[in-house]
């Protein structure tokens, strides 16, 4: 075993490239996911939240998140069409959520199954993705999996327990998001020059 503790080396230039110009950038990511557990206690303290605040919320979501995957799509020559595609559905979802909020609730609280396993498949892929540069891989990993069993549980619940249950687990989704980013700041920052 060696003493040292930097970051393994990585051998694709073009990968080691735009680990480079994302490590620079860190605290974004740190930002980013103490954000994304703040909405999640928001969220989880809404015990009676009316549907129009939950759709708002829901719809800020969308939107810091289709902003990080613009942030990929500029960062990622190689990828930058699918992030582009993500970032552009999300924010469209975004903004349609903010104009129609009450409406958003009630379609979320009807599809929630299938975009938890939407999600949970985007984890999964992220994961074996980060894997050559993130120790802590198989925490998205196994969030990615939570959420694919959580899909399809919701699935088979009635409209009103779905929608009692958007709350719970929208907040659950945030502070897994949050807690994801934060720990894949700090191994980013690994990469940061110095």
């Amino acid at each position: 075993m060696s003493a040292t503790h930097g970051p393994p080396h990585i051998a694709d230039p073009v990968i080691r490239d735009l680990v480079g110009r994302v490590a620079k950038y860190w605290w974004v990511e740190l930002i980013i996911g103490a954000f994304w557990i703040v909405i999640s206690l928001v969220i989880l303290k809404f015990t009676h939240a009316s549907v129009t605040t939950v759709g708002i919320l829901i719809g800020i979501m969308l939107l810091v998140a289709s902003a990080q995957e613009f942030m990929l799509a500029i960062l990622d020559r190689r990828w930058r069409w699918l992030w582009a595609l993500f970032a552009v559905l999300l924010f469209v979802g975004g903004i349609l959520a903010l104009i129609h909020p009450r409406n958003t609730f009630a379609a979320f609280a009807d599809i929630l199954g299938f975009v938890f396993l939407v999600i949970g498949a985007f984890w999964i892929a992220q994961a074996f993705a980060e894997r050559p540069l993130n120790d802590l891989w198989w925490l998205t990993l196994i969030a990615g999996i939570l959420m694919v069993i959580l899909a399809f549980w919701v699935e088979g619940e009635f409209f009103l327990d779905k929608a009692a249950t958007l709350l719970v687990f929208a907040g659950i989704w945030a502070l897994m998001h949050g807690v994801s980013d934060i720990i894949r700041a700090f191994q980013i920052r690994r990469y940061a020059p110095d």
